[in-house]
């Protein structure tokens, strides 16, 4: 017995289409992507969200309250490369904006007087490769910064 499958193929790829248009889900993306694209999508929606302060009248300090949350979001993006990316290259500057934001998160709580609350899991909570070129790229950075 054969089953007869063409009277279905209209209704399922009207329904795929119109999941399409509505943005559900992309042509582009695959399952295997779907994790990645989920938790950079919360992240960046956390990031737009804190960043929408009310102006307190000091410019240092909104810019500041602006800027964590806009650092953060590269964190938490970067984070999600490290959990799902497979280009080496990619993963090393993925480290590399971990600790650049963290540290720039730290100097700017740090200029306004406020305590440096750490905003990401620290070098010893990542693979212990991923530490030493974290903390290589890190050193190098922040050198390059310096002069």
């Amino acid at each position: 017995m054969q089953l007869n499958l063409r009277p279905l193929i209209f209704p399922i790829a009207a329904v795929f289409s119109f999941a399409v248009a509505a943005g559900v889900i992309s042509m582009a993306a695959t399952l295997d992507e779907a994790p990645f694209l989920g938790e950079n999508h919360a992240a960046m929606t956390k990031m737009m969200t804190a960043m929408d302060v009310k102006p307190t009248g000091n410019v240092d300090t909104d810019f500041v309250a602006m800027m964590i949350p806009h650092h953060q979001g590269a964190i938490d993006m970067a984070q999600a490369e490290l959990r799902y990316g497979r280009n080496e290259q990619l993963r090393r500057l993925a480290q590399e904006i971990i600790v650049t934001q963290q540290q720039e998160i730290v100097a700017m709580r740090l200029a306004l007087g406020e305590p440096s609350a750490p905003s990401a899991p620290s070098l010893d909570q990542l693979s212990s490769t991923d530490a030493d070129n974290a903390q290589s790229t890190s050193t190098s950075t922040h050198a390059a910064h310096m002069n």
